[in-house]
């Protein structure tokens, strides 16, 4: 891996935790200006889905500048899964 190629990649990390923290930050803003039952359960979900990928976010970029060794499958896997979890919330929210 090329010298600046960690640093590139934990950066492209943070900008999907921020931008899911974006997408959530509407969801919930909608959830309590209205108050329907779908945005009032799609907020929570789209919460908890962006805190646990700004967490997997910090700790990529860590791992990356240590030189440790590649992403195993299974975690990104499961931060691609809570990146479509947060989108479907904010669809199935804006389409109610």
């Amino acid at each position: 891996m090329s010298e600046g190629q960690p640093e590139r990649t934990g950066l492209a990390w943070q900008r999907t935790a921020l931008a899911s923290a974006a997408c959530t930050g509407l969801l919930v803003h909608s959830a309590v200006s209205h108050g329907t039952a779908v945005l009032v359960t799609a907020a929570p979900i789209a919460v908890v889905t962006t805190v646990v990928l700004s967490v997997a976010s910090l700790l990529r970029s860590r791992t990356l500048r240590s030189g440790t060794p590649p992403l195993s499958p299974a975690v990104a896997a499961t931060s691609a899964a809570l990146v479509v979890l947060t989108v479907l919330a904010s669809l199935v929210a804006m389409l109610a």
